[in-house]
């Protein structure tokens, strides 16, 4: 039996894990991190702790395990997305991890706007957003004796791998899940685009080169081989991106297919054959799969899940729990007397809405701490809903055939029973939750061989758990809260508008 490594390097700490060739999961471990939050929009973490925390993850699961070292057949990474680390020629960290939580690039945002989004969006397949695009020229125009040193841009799940393989600057990547986000690719033709490195004056010497995720990008070197207790020389993929990962890993290999992840972002992706961006409503991201040949539109609620943290701390967390609060909201009807939440506290990101902040609306006497968290859930499903609207505008008819939720929101039974009934479709939950961790081993098997069918891999790996089907008696009254819901944000957007004017 072979072995695979597998570390998702997330927001809130990196999970790792051995898994067995058959998919199997034989041990875990969680390293929490440090998110560094300042004033002026400031997030970021440590590139240093980031890559401590794989080297001590991946040691903890092999010490878990009973695994020998000499049957571990390869390591495959995934991590965050939407951010950035600039890595000089010897490929030390530069910059901190400019996070996808980090709102400085806001003020680059105008520029590539004014000079054509619908043409960015065309390109790239993503509306301009806190994303790599903004914050490469943020560097450039606030930092620039920085920008300077910087040998190349990478991801968190590129910065990782080539550290453990030793590599320089010169032979950095970016995997092509990832390339929506870079601001400067086309992402059709899986090549740096000319005509928007022209316009913003990127340096390509600074852009990596694409490759796929299971590309061979080098081998375990012996310091960090004696660190993490694995053998020098372990074979390491590229990777990719979380949210691919996770989709990928959650078996969204056939078209048709959606899926949510329900973690610190409220995520729904949907797998789908034709390349369709939204130049029109700019909500839609049209991501890659991790299969070549699939694409993976997808929108999201940025800190959509941590809405429902930050009620449980404002309330009192200490004295009440999330099964206490879901008991609460159990007893509160569907569209909760009216009452709806706006779930975007930091700005709206898809379309990419600053001033926009988030509230309940229509609160009366009569509601209490049920309704209003009920009403998160509820918004959290409307903004999927709207999502999934617009994909049918933009890909035609839709087959929509199940709908798969992954990460922590998973565990919520009365969340999974909302969305699946504001989406009318059958919504599956998966015996091992962390579907990114499988989906690394897939890929990383598919990259040394041992695979020959690199979708078929991730679909046997994939091991389903509690089915929720919808209830169709709340099919109309929910039809009617998620167009009120629309109204309702469409003008709290305007509100917040005049009121960033004054």
């Amino acid at each position: 039996m072979l072995y695979f490594i597998s570390a998702d390097i997330g927001t809130q700490g990196t999970k790792a894990a051995v898994i067995d060739e058959q998919g199997t999961i034989i041990a875990t471990s969680f390293q929490p991190s440090t998110l560094i939050r300042r004033a002026g929009g400031v997030v970021k973490q440590s590139p240093d702790e980031m890559f401590q925390s794989v080297l001590e993850g991946i040691r903890c699961a092999m010490d878990q395990s009973t695994v020998p070292r000499s049957q571990v057949a390869a390591i495959g990474l995934a991590g965050q997305m939407a951010g950035v680390i600039g890595i000089d020629r010897d490929w030390n960290p530069v910059t901190s991890y400019d996070s996808w939580l980090d709102a400085r690039c806001e003020s680059e945002m105008p520029g590539m706007k004014a000079w054509g989004e619908e043409a960015i969006i065309r390109i790239t397949g993503c509306p301009v957003t806190y994303a790599h695009g903004p914050k490469k020229l943020w560097w450039k125009r606030e930092r620039p004796e920085m920008f300077e040193r910087i040998g190349k841009f990478v991801v968190p799940s590129a910065y990782v791998a080539g550290k453990l393989a030793g590599l320089k600057a010169k032979e950095a990547f970016i995997d092509h899940t990832h390339l929506h986000f870079s601001g400067f690719a086309d992402v059709e033709r899986l090549a740096w685009s000319e005509e928007l490195m022209r316009a913003f004056g990127m340096d390509k010497s600074k852009l990596p080169r694409i490759v796929p995720p299971w590309e061979v990008i080098g081998r375990l070197k012996r310091p960090y081989a004696d660190l993490s207790g694995l053998p020098e020389g372990v074979p390491i993929v590229a990777g990719c991106g979380d949210t691919a990962a996770a989709a990928f890993g959650a078996g969204m290999v056939r078209p048709g297919r959606l899926l949510d992840i329900a973690g610190t972002a409220s995520v729904l992706s949907c797998a789908v054959n034709g390349y369709t961006p939204d130049t029109e409503s700019k909500t839609l991201i049209y991501a890659r799969s991790v299969l070549p040949d699939l694409w993976a539109p997808l929108a999201y609620v940025n800190g959509g899940g941590e809405c429902l943290a930050w009620y449980r701390r404002l309330v009192g967390s200490a004295d009440i729990t999330f099964d206490q609060l879901n008991a609460l909201a159990e007893e509160v009807p569907a569209g909760c007397d009216d009452l709806l939440f706006i779930p975007h506290f930091n700005g709206r990101t898809c379309p990419n809405t600053p001033e926009l902040r988030g509230s309940w609306a229509g609160l009366n006497w009569a509601h209490g701490q049920g309704a209003m968290y009920r009403a998160i859930m509820e918004a959290i499903a409307y903004e999927y809903k709207h999502y999934v609207q617009i994909l049918g505008r933009l890909a035609g008819r839709v087959d929509l055939t199940q709908a798969t939720v992954v990460g922590g929101g998973a565990k919520g039974e009365l969340f999974n029973r909302i969305k699946a009934d504001v989406l009318g479709i059958e919504l599956r939950t998966l015996t091992h939750g962390d579907s990114a961790l499988t989906a690394n081993a897939a890929i990383a098997g598919y990259g040394i061989g041992l695979f020959d069918d690199l979708a078929g891999a991730a679909e046997s790996f994939v091991s389903y758990d509690r089915t929720f089907l919808p209830d169709t008696t709340c099919g109309a009254e929910y039809e009617r809260h998620a167009a009120r819901y629309r109204i309702a944000v469409e003008g709290m957007a305007q509100l917040y508008g005049r009121m960033n004017q004054s």
